[in-house]
């Protein structure tokens, strides 16, 4: 007898202390990384391998920081070409955050994602790289490479407790 007391004491803590558990609720961990292609570049010398903006391009660049002003970003990153940091530079004088420079031929998805773990990132690439980073980002391969006049779309990646959803927008 004296050893069922304890035991039925004990059983009541640990059903009282698993039923506590069930009433806690941890928030989920939400990071979202938009990812752009450059804006339209100055296709006026063919033999130019960094070319810079044309006028369209420079407008786009001004649009893109409209459609993210109201996104609260955290990071801002852009390979090292004239017409990718001319396409974040207004996003970024806006934000007040400074471009980063990343290789997506290195690109560590999973690095990535950890490193920007409940951040709202923005990325500026290319049209043959920012597919291929994206598709690395969810982890299939679901995007080709985007038409060379494509300059227009917006991938975004939501990743949720580490799993990731995606949709691409056409902002034009």
């Amino acid at each position: 007898m004296r050893t069922i007391k304890p035991l039925i004491a004990l059983a009541i803590i640990l059903v009282g202390s698993v039923s506590c558990k069930k009433d806690t609720k941890i928030d989920p961990v939400i990071s979202t990384f938009y990812f752009i292609r450059h804006a339209e570049k100055d296709r006026t010398d063919p033999e130019n391998p960094d070319p810079e903006l044309n006028q369209d391009g420079l407008n786009r660049a001004i649009k893109w920081a409209e459609v993210f002003d109201p996104i609260a970003l955290d990071m801002i990153y852009s390979t090292n070409y004239e017409r990718t940091t001319m396409t974040a530079a207004p996003t970024s004088i806006k934000k007040d955050i400074d471009v980063k420079f990343y290789d997506p031929r290195n690109f560590d998805a999973e690095a990535f994602k950890l490193e920007h773990e409940g951040q709202n990132v923005l990325v500026v690439g290319h049209s043959n790289t920012t597919p291929d980073v994206v598709n690395k980002m969810i982890g299939i391969e679901k995007y080709n490479s985007m038409d060379d006049n494509d300059n227009g779309s917006l991938f975004i990646v939501r990743v949720i407790d580490g799993v990731p959803t995606d949709i691409r927008l056409k902002i034009d």
